[in-house]
């Protein structure tokens, strides 16, 4: 529960008092912001005592009269505005004028309440008050948190891309100074680790802009009746040439009939992801298991593999963006770090979860969990 500081400032002490006794005890719940607010009430019967008040704990709230002995609440706006505080002013008076309500909001009162006023609408302003200042503060602070992951994001880009474009850069500068002689045959591999850094580097634009779509929501679903057996068949065979290169066994269990109402596209992502990463940590001369089974809406796949395996520490950094376990191990192994992350997003739009168990030097088994998607309308009432 957050509370909220409010003071209020009359001269007259049966105003404060009696704004006092109808906002101490007062609980607003807040469906929109998800939560309840109280209040902490002081008081003041001048300016001079609302500065002693602020200086000794900062308000949320301002309820601020008109007309005080040492001062107008309209010259403590001016003085407020100067300050660039986080608080919102109601002004309160008898003197209910519209050229003083245009005046005081002009100074940046956010609300004006005329004298006498009952305890509801008393209530009422500071509601919306209450309401207005925490939605205003939760913008700020998303914004903040949006500019912050944009600087980590465009920084771990800049850091990803640097090492392949240099990696180029100084093959291209080797064969223009024709540092290997003048053969061609010479500059084969430079040619070859070049291709190697630039398909690295495609593929990383490639996973930026499926994790980037998935978040954002742009990308279209298409949501149909899928026998996902199918897709982890494709996966396999996708793999098949590599795994053969280095002389991995690859196993599959997986029947037909496992029903699922998905989007085609995310589920050949799920197993390609799952399968690749398989061969692609694996040893050579390893072996990879792939199953999958179905229990009533749920659908469990698991993805097992004998390869370097990671530590329980590793484990737990595996589904953040950009990370990637960077150990002599996984030098020479190229990867976006952004495969298994993408991987998360969109098995939580299934209402489903990943996790995973390793060890090093033993393998790793992935086990997803997918469920039937609950559509609007179709809950069992």
């Amino acid at each position: 529960m957050e509370t909220l500081n409010v003071i209020v400032v009359d001269d007259e002490y049966g105003m404060r008092r009696g704004a006092e006794r109808v906002l101490k005890d007062l609980v607003l719940t807040l469906p929109d912001i998800n939560g309840e607010v109280k209040f902490s009430v002081r008081t003041a019967a001048s300016g001079k005592e609302l500065e002693e008040k602020m200086a000794a704990a900062p308000a949320d709230i301002l309820l601020l009269d008109h007309i005080l002995p040492d001062i107008t609440g309209l010259d403590i706006l001016d003085g407020l505005g100067k300050k660039s505080l986080d608080l919102l002013t109601i002004m309160i008076t008898a003197y209910a004028s519209l050229e003083t309500a245009v005046t005081a909001t002009r100074r940046g009162a956010y609300d004006f309440l005329a004298k006498p006023f009952t305890p509801e609408e008393l209530r009422g302003a500071v509601r919306k008050a209450a309401r207005h200042l925490i939605l205003q503060r939760q913008a700020r602070r998303l914004a903040e948190e949006k500019r912050q992951v944009r600087f980590q994001f465009i920084s771990v880009l800049a850091h990803e891309m640097k090492a392949p474009i240099a990696a180029i850069e100084g093959y291209l500068q080797m064969i223009r100074e024709r540092a290997m002689g003048d053969s061609l045959g010479a500059y084969d591999r430079m040619v070859d680790r070049s291709l190697i850094r630039i398909d690295g580097m495609r593929k990383l634009i490639g996973d930026l802009l499926d994790t980037t779509a998935i978040e954002s929501g742009q990308r279209q679903r298409n949501l149909v009746a899928l026998d996902i057996s199918e897709a982890a068949r494709q996966a396999v065979e996708n793999m098949k040439p590599e795994a053969a290169r280095r002389e991995i066994q690859i196993d599959m269990s997986v029947p037909d009939g496992l029903n699922l109402e998905a989007d085609k596209t995310e589920i050949d992502m799920i197993f390609n992801n799952l399968v690749s990463n398989a061969i692609k940590y694996n040893r050579d001369h390893g072996r990879v298991k792939v199953t999958a089974s179905q229990s009533g809406d749920e659908i469990r796949i698991q993805v097992k593999d004998t390869g370097i395996g990671m530590t329980p520490e590793e484990c737990n950094r595996l589904f953040k963006d950009f990370s990637r376990i960077k150990n002599e191990k996984t030098r020479n192994i190229l990867g976006s770090g952004l495969g298994l992350s993408t991987l998360k997003k969109l098995v939580t739009l299934y209402n489903g979860d990943i996790s995973v168990e390793s060890k090093p030097d033993v393998g790793s088994t992935f086990t997803v969990k997918l469920h039937k998607i609950q559509r609007p309308g179709n809950e069992k009432g």
